[in-house]
């Protein structure tokens, strides 16, 4: 009797709770129910993680995991979880603050779990797939609570009209990911000329941009949206597509402007806002994150190598604050705005180290074609830019998006680079 004869035979054999092949599916769906909670509800999230594990853990082979998790790839996300912890040791803050501010980080070790599975299941499609369809009913919703407010769960926030869930930050990074994400499959499709799923892919894409244009939108999403574009028109089109498509940009840029006064409102707010700040002390949006910003900086000189220890950052910020809440100079927070100050004020030049490196390592890990590495290129470049205005590893929206989305991507990667056939595709633009 051959190998697999016996294996197959050995499965039969099992209870259905010890067959590693029910395991593996269980895993493919707790991750994709994941992927089509996150853009509603955060307590899902968190359970559905901890279930994912549970899941995965009788498929482990110890051995290929072992192997797996001394590749920088996760070498870098458990080594700032580490710093995080060891990091309390020389902390002023109380130990309840300590250990409050290492919980953002533990969902990086999740990622070397995803990135396991997923380098052996041959569902991972089925995440971003997930994903899509659920910011697609969402964004239906945001339309609806749009035209009847009545319908939002929560009584809405200014500039947060049409927010059926969360808040228009999250919302915007969740329908920014997937109208830049579809990019890709939509110039595949009509190089195939495959063209009524592009169309339909194409018409998610635009209501996706109609609505953060139209009803909320986000300055970070304003900042990023271009970048991620562009890096997409370098990789995969030709120089006649993207003349033609920057040009299309600008003109349907035009429109929405004209459109949307809440669009003009978003970026006409970045000169108000910094103005009010300079000339009053005001604590506009702007004006807070800059003297965040300053503030931070000072902490840092303060302790440039190891930080001020996990946890300190309040603290530090209570030091200093004048004028109280009604100053922008008197604001006092646990998270600067900014991920690689947050790092460098509780863990110095040795955390921005490994933080930088994390993502250069994930950056590199998706080099090739394919859906897979477009997906993982896209939420690594969407996570450090918006990182400039917020800290997003340790927010846990935005940090399970990245986890998830490089879990899944890097492990089908990692799979694509260990097949027979590595040729590398035609570029595929139009």
């Amino acid at each position: 009797m051959s190998a697999s004869v016996a294996s197959q035979a050995g499965a039969a054999a099992c209870p259905a709770w010890r067959d590693p092949a029910r395991w593996h599916t269980a895993t493919d769906v707790v991750a994709v129910l994941i992927a089509l909670s996150m853009p509603w509800s955060t307590s899902l999230v968190g359970i559905f993680g901890v279930v994912l594990l549970i899941a995965i853990a009788p498929t482990v082979d110890l051995r290929a995991f072992w192997t797996l998790l001394k590749r920088p790839i996760c070498v870098a996300p458990i080594a700032l979880f580490c710093l995080a912890l060891v990091g309390t040791l020389w902390s002023d803050a109380a130990w309840g603050a300590r250990f409050y501010a290492v919980g953002p980080t533990a969902k990086l070790l999740v990622l070397p779990v995803l990135l396991y599975h997923f380098q052996r299941s041959t569902r991972g499609s089925w995440v971003f797939v997930a994903f899509v369809i659920s910011c697609t009913l969402l964004m239906v919703m945001s339309w609806l609570v749009f035209a009847y407010p009545g319908l939002a769960l929560r009584a809405p926030g200014p500039g947060e009209q049409g927010v059926f869930v969360k808040n228009y930050i999250n919302q915007s990074q969740e329908f920014t990911l997937c109208a830049v994400g579809l990019s890709y499959p939509i110039v595949m499709l009509l190089r195939e000329k495959r063209v009524l799923p592009a169309v339909l892919l194409i018409a998610i894409a635009l209501s996706l941009f109609a609505n953060m244009a139209l009803v909320v939108v986000s300055r970070t999403a304003m900042v990023t949206v271009p970048i991620m574009f562009a890096v997409f028109a370098l990789l995969h089109l030709r120089w006649r597509s993207i003349i033609l498509i920057a040009c299309a940009t600008a003109a349907l840029s035009v429109v929405a402007w004209y459109a949307s006064p809440q669009l003009r409102w978003t970026a006409e707010s970045f000169q108000r806002d910094y103005k009010l700040y300079m000339e009053r002390n005001e604590p506009t949006s702007m004006g807070l994150r800059l003297e965040f910003w300053r503030k931070s900086l000072g902490f840092f000189a303060e302790a440039p190598l190891v930080g001020h220890g996990t946890g300190s950052t309040r603290g530090l910020f209570e030091r200093v604050a004048v004028g109280g809440e009604t100053q922008a100079s008197g604001g006092v927070v646990g998270n600067p705005h900014n991920q690689t100050l947050n790092v460098a004020v509780q863990w110095g030049i040795l955390g921005v180290a490994i933080l930088y490196a994390m993502w250069l390592l994930h950056l590199l890990l998706f080099r090739g074609d394919g859906l897979a590495n477009w997906i993982g290129l896209l939420v690594v470049v969407q996570n450090i830019f918006t990182s400039l205005f917020n800290s997003h590893i340790f927010d846990f929206h935005e940090g399970w998006m990245y986890v998830l989305g490089v879990g899944v991507a890097g492990g089908m990667a990692l799979k694509g680079r260990l097949g027979t056939d590595m040729e590398p595709e035609p570029p595929v633009g139009p």
